[in-house]
């Protein structure tokens, strides 16, 4: 049978992509503003504080996109809706960051191999703006209630943080002869990046490969199913994930000892209620009488885990 919940279209959707998209031309405008900046002050933490900037705006560049996408319900070409795209965006995303982060990187181990000044002044002006924008366009998209929105709001506030970095070094540079801290702060921010940058591919790359979702145990669900009356056994069990929020579930019971058709639907039911309490936005279960042979059980079709 499957099931689907479809999306609660309601106004909450409407403020969501407008917060997303507010953030998205703050945070864009600001980012070209600041690698301009970056190379004006000479200062290599500025330009990583770019980078990790660049890769916000792109993100919420999808999110906002792929919001207005995401209300497109699914259609011919789509049977599973648009929610997918997120991934492929997760995944351009993270290999412009990678890309920038050696950039940065290099840059960086130049300069503390041989320093250059930077303009501390012009480094604590950016600072102070950089807070008052990422402050500002976290402070609007926190009160999210999507997931989408909560994400982007963390990547702003760890935007946040990294100012106030910049902030601190400029005012020290100010008093101090020490031209290292920018390209080490900026070696901090860049290694940040790309650590995050890399536990999120590895999270792309699992739902990209349809790996079981995080959070769900295959043989809890498997022993519960198997605990309702009439169910002898089940096959072809396949969990994923359509983009880390929504899941699918499929798989093929087999009853025995059923003399009514109220039997089947009871334990179809009993099934059912049980993959409530899981986040699967699909679900789909083959019923089959214990008489009956299933060749899918026999594995001629899939390499499907057997039970």
């Amino acid at each position: 049978m499957p099931h689907d919940h479809s999306h609660s279209h309601s106004h909450h959707h409407h403020t969501s992509g407008k917060n997303i998209k507010v953030a998205f031309f703050l945070n864009l405008g600001f980012t070209v503003l600041e690698i301009i900046g970056g190379f004006y002050v000479n200062s290599v933490s500025i330009l990583s504080d770019a980078l990790h900037d660049l890769g916000d705006s792109f993100s919420l560049g999808i999110s906002w996109y792929l919001h207005n996408r995401s209300r497109k319900e699914a259609d011919n070409k789509f049977t599973f809706g648009y929610s997918r795209f997120s991934i492929l965006g997760a995944l351009i995303n993270s290999i412009i960051l990678i890309a920038g982060s050696v950039f940065v990187i290099v840059a960086a181990v130049k300069r503390l191999i041989s320093p250059e000044q930077s303009d501390a002044q012009g480094m604590l002006l950016f600072a102070v703006i950089g807070i008052a924008v990422n402050g500002y366009a976290a402070f609007k998209l926190s009160s999210g209630r999507s997931l989408n929105e909560r994400v982007v709001s963390w990547h702003l506030i760890e935007d946040v943080l990294g100012w106030v970095a910049v902030l601190i070094v400029s005012v020290v540079m100010m008093f101090t002869d020490a031209p290292y801290l920018d390209p080490a702060l900026s070696l901090g921010i860049t290694l940040f990046i790309l650590y995050n940058v890399v536990k999120r591919l590895k999270e792309t790359f699992v739902i990209l490969l349809q790996g079981t979702p995080e959070g769900i145990d295959p043989e809890k669900i498997k022993m519960e199913i198997l605990n309702v009356a009439n169910v002898v056994s089940l096959h072809h069990m396949n969990i994923w994930s359509l983009e880390g929020e929504n899941h699918v579930f499929t798989a093929h019971i087999k009853l025995n000892a059923i003399f009514t058709f109220r039997q089947v639907l009871e334990a179809k039911q009993k099934v059912k209620s049980i993959l409530k309490k899981y986040p699967f936005s699909h679900y789909t279960i083959e019923v089959e009488l214990n008489e009956e042979t299933c060749d899918l059980a026999h594995g001629h079709s899939s390499n499907a885990l057997e039970y």
